[in-house]
């Protein structure tokens, strides 16, 4: 290839600043999700179906037989019969639990509904040809598009809401246009949210007693007072997230993680992350892993000397812990005593529904949003989430608060959910290439300093925490750490939610666990299989936790001074210090 013809393609390969702003705009009203990645997987869907003529005729007899079945159905309906449906919901699907929705007309709308829901399932999975992940998006986005029309979502097809609407004389419409006009405010900003009035961080929630002893460019690191006479030598350092607030683990009292971690005696520092702004959009993984895990650790080493470290990650704050510990391992640092991983996936080659906003023409799209603003906002993950759950987050939601003119009651942990954060354009990018689409701390292609490091290399024991309803973080990807690491490796399964299934007390009354310990030649158990051997526990994982962290401990001593101050790392400012403040 020529000199000209280098430069020639140089110049057409290369995106424009009008380009990238164009579809940052368009990202704007689709929530950054890009059209032409799901125009790619409904043409590949669509074109795939319409070289499939059996496959056509086989779902002209579905759907006469479906509605062969709701005709029969409707029939008895008329002539009294008392009859069970002839189409049940999905178990996860709570919409028409009432016995009002088992009465005519309700009985033939919600009955029409799945049944057409049921056909479309079956209609775009299964098609010859169409690639895995075209056929997963086909089918998500399909359901969302039924989910807007269900008649649980309107007034005169849902009567539950006509019910109360009876009932009230029509006080719960005029409640629910109120809670929406009182949204809109609040999406606006200007007004507050029930949440943020009634828990207010450093008043109500985050309220262990602490200080900031260390703060650089992109974290304020907390160290917690001692609640105890005697402490184990072994400090606990924990990296959350940084698409959190730390206070997801230091809730109300009684609810807080790190308030419970104190009072058992062990030494705790805590990463706060700053929330990022324009200013920060050149902030890359490593930079969060240099400014956020080592700095921290190396202070934390400051303040308690002669100690190894019990480092915890929590989300993709575990993440950034795994490269961490596994670049520390490969270079010989033998600081730490023990990693724990709470909900927090190190292979992903099974993202679950999050896949479906992971491929390179939506990463490239949100790319482009972000390189716009410098960051991605937190209402456009948020909105990512929601469309997970939408009959939860979403159209549930829409109808209790305004048809029924009902409210949520606030709690700390929705207070916390609202509290928003920000992810800079550079580190954010690079997390979605590097590890969502590449995989590349598994496949040992990940790169630190210049060397690669693997989650093989990681030489200390590790404590897994996994929830059976997480939909950010699978717990059949978080197992995967048993396979991949080389180490001795605790699992734990427990109840719950990414984040409810985290925070849980001991005093929570419902919550189970299963738990193993896995030796580095005893790895070959399937996820089913660990459900099916392991034996189920009552109480809160934090029990087995700590006891796991005692055991890997020392005998106990005076409790170290706050901060190092003859190090240059005085008290800065009482927790929970001032990056959390940050909207």
């Amino acid at each position: 290839m020529t000199r000209l013809e280098h430069a020639f393609k140089d110049e057409i390969n290369e995106d424009t600043p009008f380009d990238r702003l164009l579809r940052a705009e368009i990202g704007r009203y689709t929530g950054g999700i890009s059209p032409v990645a799901l125009a790619l997987a409904f043409a590949d869907w669509s074109m795939h179906l319409g070289l499939s003529p059996n496959r056509q005729a086989e779902l002209m007899r579905k759907g006469v037989r479906k509605s062969l079945r709701l005709a029969a159905y409707l029939g008895r309906c008329a002539s009294g019969e008392a009859s069970q449906r002839c189409i049940e919901p999905l178990p996860q699907d709570h919409r028409f639990d009432a016995p009002e929705w088992q009465q005519w007309p309700f009985s033939m709308l919600h009955q029409t509904f799945l049944l057409q829901q049921q056909w479309w399932h079956v209609a775009t999975t299964g098609v010859s040809g169409v690639e895995p992940h075209h056929e997963e998006v086909v089918n998500f986005m399909v359901r969302q598009w039924l989910d807007i029309f269900s008649p649980s979502n309107f007034l005169p097809t849902n009567p539950e809401v006509l019910k109360a609407t009876i009932e009230s004389g029509g006080w719960n419409l005029w409640h629910g246009a109120t809670n929406a006009i009182e949204d809109t405010h609040k999406f606006l900003g200007q007004s507050d949210t029930p949440e943020s009035e009634n828990f207010k961080v450093g008043r109500d929630l985050a309220v262990t007693p602490g200080q900031v002893i260390y703060r650089n460019a992109l974290i304020e690191l907390i160290q917690y007072s001692p609640d105890t006479h005697t402490v184990y030598p072994e400090p606990v350092l924990i990296v959350p997230a940084w698409i959190m607030k730390y206070y997801i683990l230091d809730l109300r009292p009684e609810r807080s993680l790190i308030e419970y971690l104190v009072s058992q005696g062990h030494t705790v520092f805590v990463v706060s992350w700053k929330n990022p702004g324009p200013a920060e959009r050149d902030y890359g993984m490593d930079d969060y892993r240099r400014l956020g895990v080592m700095d921290a650790l190396k202070v934390v080493n400051t303040v308690v000397p002669e100690q190894k470290v019990h480092a915890v990650g929590y989300c993709l704050g575990g993440t950034l812990l795994s490269l961490a510990v596994a670049a520390m391992a490969r270079d010989g640092d033998d600081r730490l005593a023990s990693m724990t991983l709470l909900a927090a996936q190190t292979d992903f080659t099974d993202l679950g529904e999050l896949d479906l906003f992971i491929d390179d023409a939506q990463v490239a799209f949100l790319e482009d949003v972000m390189w716009a603003r410098g960051y991605l906002s937190r209402d456009q993950m948020a909105a990512a989430f929601q469309l997970l759950r939408s009959q939860d987050l979403v159209w549930s939601r829409m109808v209790r608060h305004y048809l029924l003119g009902e409210r949520d009651e606030p709690f700390d942990l929705m207070a916390w959910n609202m509290d928003a954060t920000r992810l800079p354009y550079r580190m954010h990018s690079e997390y979605l290439r590097e590890l969502f689409l590449e995989n590349d701390l598994i496949e040992a292609r990940y790169d630190i300093d210049g060397r690669p490091v693997a989650l093989g290399d990681i030489d200390v024991p590790i404590f897994t925490v996994a929830t059976k309803k997480d939909h950010i973080a699978p717990w059949e990807s978080v197992y995967k750490v048993v396979r991949h690491a080389r180490t001795p490796v605790t699992f734990l399964l427990t109840d719950g939610g990414h984040n409810a299934g985290i925070v849980t007390h001991p005093r929570h009354p419902h919550r189970t666990y299963q738990m193993h310990d896995y030796h580095p030649s005893d790895k070959s158990e399937s996820p089913e299989e660990f459900l099916r051997n392991r034996d189920t526990h009552k109480g809160s994982w934090w029990l087995p936790w700590q006891a796991w962290l005692a055991e890997r401990s020392g005998a106990r001593i005076k409790p170290p001074a706050m901060g190092a101050p003859d190090a240059g790392h005085p008290p800065i400012t009482a927790a929970p210090g001032t990056y959390v403040l940050e909207r």
